[in-house]
């Protein structure tokens, strides 16, 4: 994707994330016009001069306190989730590197675990004691994996993986057993492990998002250095890349965004995996595009997945079920092609 038509692309991808969010803040089963929706928006956030008349405060608070932050929060979710997806592809060089493949997600189910059966009252503004735990959890494992995996000053990636690998087989382990000695918090474990946003609201959204922020910055700022390290680690150590001061980088960048999210969200699966690879296939390997375009496409389409988790039928369906039955067969076909292409 070239230069003109790369900012085309991107500024295309925006309005339609825009367009999207709007239309998903005004779906639901709660019957409230198209009309109705828009002026509350222009009239709270906005701050526009409209007439109110006819409006219930009913449907204020529905889209004010309940669709318009979920919705927010599913693209904030969404999108952190793809573009550590892409940051993990890239410092793996690894295709099938996820934001949860270090164990992040073991370390944050565990943790909430605890919480859900030990009903911890504890809380900060924004998160329960089941969200610090899960926060706490999730960054517990990327230590302990990182301190079995370094060989001196150096972090071999292959072994990173593999100790990813067994340190999130052996969380889950545990916490399978928590779940089997305690079975009456089996049904709250469970839902949490599927993910959803059901019932989250600003405080939630505004939790996360600092810890986003920061994460993102050290990923953008990192794009050419993992462009770089494709070409392998050799040539981009003689390029002059700090190839190991790099992975310690995206890792915790990526452990930064993922355990903020999935403490609040539970685990949404797929995301991470299947979208920068279609992104990968529309406009090339370059992170410096592939990450913002992750991360616009990654957020329109967790919200999207979220919106017919809400609005399918009359209860809440776990948006983690949506995406794994989106993301699955599309990951599937996805690799028909990768293989029909040699």
């Amino acid at each position: 994707m070239k230069g003109k038509n790369r900012t085309l692309g991107i500024l295309l991808s925006i309005l339609i994330c825009i367009i999207i969010m709007y239309l998903c803040t005004m779906s639901g089963i709660s019957a409230i016009s198209l009309q109705d929706a828009s002026r509350i928006i222009a009239h709270e956030f906005l701050h526009l001069n409209v007439s109110m008349e006819g409006i219930s405060n009913g449907s204020i608070l529905i889209i004010r306190d309940v669709r318009l932050p979920r919705v927010i929060l599913g693209f904030v979710a969404g999108a952190s989730l793809a573009v550590c997806g892409a940051g993990f592809q890239g410092i793996f060089k690894n295709p099938m590197a996820d934001p949860f493949v270090l164990g992040v997600s073991s370390g944050a189910a565990l943790g909430a675990a605890i919480g859900i059966v030990f009903h911890l009252n504890t809380s900060l503004p924004g998160m329960s004691g089941t969200m610090i735990l899960a926060f706490a959890g999730a960054f517990l494992t990327i230590g302990l994996v990182y301190n079995i995996s370094k060989v001196g000053k150096k972090l071999p990636v292959a072994t990173l993986l593999l100790s990813g690998i067994a340190v999130s087989q052996t969380l889950s382990a545990a916490m399978s057993v928590l779940m089997i000695l305690n079975k009456q918090s089996m049904d709250q474990i469970m839902f949490w492990t599927m993910g959803s946003l059901n019932g989250k609201g600003w405080n939630q959204t505004l939790m996360v998002l600092p810890y986003v922020l920061v994460g993102m910055i050290l990923l953008f700022s990192s794009a050419r250095e993992l462009d770089i390290i494709l070409t392998g680690e050799d040539t981009a150590v003689q390029l002059g890349v700090n190839v190991e001061f790099l992975k310690k980088k995206v890792l915790f960048a990526c452990t930064l965004i993922t355990a903020a999210v999935i403490s609040v969200t539970g685990i949404i699966g797929f995301v991470g995996l299947v979208v920068p690879h279609m992104v990968r296939m529309i406009a090339g390997p370059k992170h410096h595009v592939l990450m913002p375009l992750s991360l616009l496409f990654g957020g329109t389409f967790l919200i999207i997945c979220d919106t017919a988790a809400r609005s399918m039928v009359a209860w809440e369906i776990p948006v983690g079920i949506i995406t794994s039955l989106c993301g699955g067969p599309f990951f599937i076909y996805l690799l028909r092609q990768m293989k029909k292409n040699g």
